[in-house]
């Protein structure tokens, strides 16, 4: 594990809340020169603590105002078998984000994303259903977005 000093944890912490902050302002902000912090930057990069920078869009404006989470049930409980599916469900636009879970009735829980009920019921018809061991679906659907993070507490 990266050992971080307060210099670290403050560009970790100032990058997730803007991404597109320049080398300088995040300098001045935590009390370095420009080269050592671009210097740091980069270290934190090379050790995969920064993985990569994201624009977040507005997923309404985009036509899509339907949020579910879907729990899958497997035949199988085979590395090739949960391989496949992950394969399947990766190549899937609409899958925002899949989860192998326990402590449920169902092996996955994949948060999904489409314009509305019928794109839904083609997603789960034509496509998720489809999937090689796929035996069981159980969907809630999202009424509102309580917390919505996408930064990591450092």
């Amino acid at each position: 594990m990266h050992q971080l000093d307060r210099y670290d944890k403050a560009i970790l912490t100032l990058l997730q809340a803007d991404g597109r902050m320049s080398n300088q302002d995040l300098a001045d902000a935590i009390g370095l020169s420009p080269s050592p912090c671009l210097r740091r930057v980069k270290v934190l990069e090379e050790a995969g603590l920064i993985t990569g920078y994201r624009a977040l869009v507005d997923a309404k404006k985009l036509g899509f105002s339907l949020m579910a989470l879907i729990y899958i049930s497997m035949d199988q409980h085979t590395p090739e078998r949960f391989a496949s599916f992950e394969a399947a469900v990766s190549a899937i636009p609409e899958v925002l984000e899949c989860l192998l879970i326990t402590g449920q009735q169902a092996d996955y829980q994949l948060k999904v994303i489409v314009a509305d009920m019928d794109g839904y019921q083609e997603l789960l018809l034509n496509r998720i259903t489809r999937i090689k061991g796929v035996t069981g679906v159980h969907t809630s659907f999202v009424l509102r977005r309580v917390v919505d993070k996408t930064q990591v507490p450092v």
